[in-house]
């Protein structure tokens, strides 16, 4: 049984792995912008980066769950 879901466990193991990673840059990220007293503006320009690569990781995701459904991967 496990290796007929070997991908699929796989792929979701991935997909956490790379939510833990971003939750562990913005929070050591939030840690050193808090220390150095950093301005608001700053802080708003660097999470704001850090949103825009979240959200690229999402958007590849749907995209590909798309592609795939639709059979064109």
């Amino acid at each position: 049984m496990l290796a007929e879901y070997f991908v699929t466990i796989e792929a979701i193991g991935l997909d956490l792995f790379f939510a833990f990673i971003f939750i562990f840059i913005g929070l050591s990220i939030h840690d050193v912008m808090t220390k150095n007293n950093v301005p608001k503006k700053g802080r708003l320009v660097v999470y704001l980066v850090l949103f825009l690569g979240c959200a690229g990781f999402i958007a590849k995701g749907v995209i590909q769950f798309i592609w795939e459904s639709q059979g064109v991967g």
